[in-house]
């Protein structure tokens, strides 16, 4: 059993004994008054979605599922394709990749995440590579602390094209690392 304050966004919790995927959390609070979490669930069995708030301290049952290396192949509205060394495919629906979309790029190896033999979700590598496709050029004398300014990046979908927070000094076509996990700029990536 998981406190609330525990559970992050893809992970499987047991709610009425029956399997949601969090897809999104909200926290509200303070650490005086205590933290309430709200979450953007949908069931694995139904597809139906719940939301719902939870206290910090409410315990959950996370449920460890299976999961297996795949690449992502292609779009096919309204289902993402990804494949395994064997050449099986896998379809995933677009509201189970959520944070996934803004980095997918064709050929990209992730993990898929299994529920009862069925591909739920994908789990990206900590950090990726991506190139920068659009940035607007710094400007001369916005130079005093730490300044920064949106970077897209590439990804398989436009529809989906994300920004990134970089320093000044990257420009277009540079090519970062990202913290999949927070959305964050590690570094420009030297060839």
């Amino acid at each position: 059993m998981k406190p609330a304050k525990e559970i992050r966004v893809g992970n499987i919790i047991m709610v009425d004994a029956k399997p949601f995927i969090v897809l999104r959390s909200d926290v509200n609070g303070s650490s005086r008054t205590g933290f309430t979490y709200k979450w953007k669930m949908k069931n694995l069995l139904t597809n139906s979605p719940l939301e719902n708030v939870f206290r910090g301290d409410d315990k959950f049952d996370v449920v460890v599922l299976d999961k297996k290396p795949v690449t992502y192949s292609y779009f096919a509205d309204p289902l993402y394709v990804f494949m395994d060394a064997d050449y099986e495919q896998y379809e995933i629906e677009e509201e189970n990749l959520g944070e996934a979309l803004n980095y997918l790029k064709d050929g990209m190896e992730c993990e898929a995440v299994f529920y009862d033999g069925k591909a739920i979700s994908v789990e990206l590598p900590t950090t990726i590579a991506r190139q920068v496709v659009y940035s607007e050029p710094a400007v001369k004398g916005n130079t005093s602390g730490n300044v920064l300014k949106e970077a897209k990046i590439e990804n398989a979908i436009e529809a989906h094209r994300h920004t990134v927070q970089v320093p000044l000094f990257v420009s277009q076509d540079d090519v970062i690392e990202i913290d999949t996990r927070t959305n964050e700029y590690k570094r420009v990536v030297r060839n």
